[in-house]
């Protein structure tokens, strides 16, 4: 696999011919349905050999196929890299000897696309969580998914389904709710009881806790809540997994809710929501800038076993108005609506190098500009890398129905899928 940064003048029948790898599948692979690239795009080749273009060195190469020159060179015995000659075959090492695994989130819709989703998207997860079920302030489950058919098709797929418990209300995450049962010993260990016998009796292989906006008065209650739960779930040999915000210190008043080292000590795995770093009511900027995800990372391993970790990564970006006007509010989109925007527009793609990530700007209908950051395959890549590098237990998304064609081709390139 490397990937190929689109140049002014390239055509996918240009960049067919440079590699000898057909269109339609350079379409397929990165999800085009229209032909018209554009400047600073980013494709995915998926093929185990690269053809030497002008200027290239063994560097070019091994950033292109996200390794180091040592692996190249490992893989190509009989090259001398000093002796490089456009037209030339060099072997793209194969990397995918890491055994990871992967925890993604799918919002339920109906028992038809859920069958068919989970079974496109099984083949690549170790674990599939199924958002959401909300709780009341008694520790009720005040709410039912028509989830039947998602369990058993995860299951059949050999992939452990979980059953996300959330405090979102209409209102958006409640940290008052979450603070009501917390602080009720009745209804934490109502909570308990019911999560315990939802995930039960619906057939689930586990639970992803889903609490945001914790306060940092209910720090300790949320731990002994969580290991209240694992010792319920481990009666039934259940998994318990939490998502948790990103943080790379104490020093942030709003994330102190939630203690790393208590959390990592009680739950099976621990998933980082490794992105937001600007969000829709922010300035523009990187959704997940490659220096604070690993910033994330390393305060994380020094408080949670590294195996523990798994590595969050959104499959969406912003789309912002700009000049950005405080109260203003952006847009979500798909990673791969990004792209397709940037092509109706023919907007050229921008890389930026201190935070890892694409960004585009366009004209809309109405003359207004727009600056849209996102996650394109370079900037998926060197977050698999991250993974690899630190010996984490997995990479995750949220959220599966958002979709993002190449990243199949990405997980298979940098690892072995765990399955149950």
């Amino acid at each position: 696999m490397f990937v190929h940064t689109v140049q002014s003048g390239d055509s996918l029948f240009s960049i067919s011919r440079k590699y000898g790898y057909p269109v339609d599948s350079i379409r397929s692979v990165n999800g085009l349905e229209e032909t018209n690239i554009v400047p600073g795009q980013a494709l995915l080749i998926p093929l185990n050999e690269y053809t030497v273009q002008p200027n290239d060195t063994y560097a070019v190469i091994a950033s292109k196929a996200y390794v180091s020159q040592m692996q190249l060179m490992q893989a190509n015995p009989d090259i001398q890299p000093n002796r490089l000659r456009p037209g030339m075959k060099v072997k793209i090492p194969d990397i995918s000897n890491y055994l990871a695994g992967t925890l993604q989130f799918y919002v339920i819709r109906t028992p038809e696309a859920d069958r068919e989703l989970i079974n496109d998207f099984a083949p690549y997860s170790s674990a599939i969580s199924l958002f959401e079920y909300h709780f009341g302030p008694n520790g009720d489950i005040i709410n039912d998914l028509n989830d039947r058919t998602a369990i058993e098709t995860t299951w059949q797929n050999r992939v452990r389904p979980l059953a996300v418990i959330t405090n979102l209300t209409e209102g958006g995450f409640s940290p008052e709710l979450a603070h009501q049962v917390l602080q009720n010993p009745t209804a934490r260990t109502n909570l308990v009881n019911n999560i315990v016998y939802l995930t039960v009796r619906k057939g689930y292989g586990g639970v992803n806790i889903d609490f945001e906006r914790v306060r940092e008065a209910d720090r300790d209650l949320f731990t002994g809540f969580l290991r209240q739960l694992k010792t319920r779930l481990s009666e039934h040999q259940l998994a318990l997994t939490i998502s948790v915000p990103a943080k790379t210190s104490e020093a942030v008043p709003w994330l102190r809710g939630y203690d790393y080292g208590g959390i990592g000590a009680v739950v099976d795995y621990m998933f980082i929501m490794a992105y937001d770093w600007h969000h829709a009511g922010s300035e523009p900027g990187a959704v997940a800038p490659l220096t604070e995800v690993r910033d994330t990372i390393n305060f994380a391993i020094s408080r949670v076993p590294r195996r523990k970790v798994i590595l969050g990564v959104p499959l969406y970006g912003y789309d912002w108005v700009i000049p950005y006007r405080p109260g203003t509010v952006g847009s979500a989109i798909s990673n791969q609506r990004a792209m397709e925007t940037a092509m109706k527009h023919q907007s050229v793609i921008r890389y930026s190098q201190q935070d890892r990530s694409p960004y585009f700007r366009y004209t809309d209908e109405n003359g207004r500009t727009h600056e849209v950051w996102f996650e394109d395959v370079r900037s998926m890549s060197e977050k698999m890398v991250l993974v690899r590098q630190y010996g984490l237990q997995a990479i995750g998304a949220w959220q599966l129905t958002l979709g993002f064609k190449p990243g199949p081709w990405l997980l298979r390139n940098f690892f072995t899928i765990r399955k149950i």
